[in-house]
């Protein structure tokens, strides 16, 4: 059964069966690789979109609950505050691995949309379920710190 979804700002018709989970429609059937599969059972954070806004993890969220939605992918996310996050993601050298960082990207720029300049609980907080397998920890939160100061213009 066809379901049509907002994709990254665009209409997408997607043949695929209404309990098969988003991550799954994003990267078997859309060839969008940048949300990854981590833990299947909506703990690691590795599989974040948004969803309408919200980040939702893609794993467990099935096609049938987004019929209709604005999905944002890592490939779609844009703007003021993901550049800024982008930029400090590099500048403070977070990535390991790399594998979690869509989904630690996807929180933080929700995070830092809602909350423009949190402090280390409120990073704590957001970031939480959000797990990077190299303990890259501090890293993210200066760099979320950085974006922060970015978008007010002190960096």
């Amino acid at each position: 059964m066809p379901t049509t979804i907002n994709l990254n700002g665009k209409p997408v018709t997607v043949n695929a069966a209404p309990d098969t989970p988003m991550l799954w429609v994003l990267r078997d059937h859309l060839g969008m690789t940048g949300t990854k599969f981590g833990c299947g059972a909506a703990l690691c954070g590795a599989c974040t979109v948004y969803v309408d806004g919200v980040p939702t993890r893609s794993c467990v969220t099935p096609l049938s609950a987004i019929a209709g939605k604005k999905v944002t992918s890592i490939e779609g996310l844009q703007g003021k505050v993901a550049s800024a996050v982008q930029a400090a993601w590099d500048k403070a050298q977070v990535p390991q691995c790399g594998y979690c960082q869509s989904g630690q990207v996807m929180a933080a720029t929700a995070l830092l949309t809602k909350t423009p300049k949190p402090t280390d609980a409120q990073i704590e907080q957001a970031m939480q379920g959000n797990l990077c397998r190299c303990g890259t920890y501090g890293r993210i939160r200066t760099a979320i710190h950085d974006a922060s100061k970015q978008l007010e213009g002190k960096a």
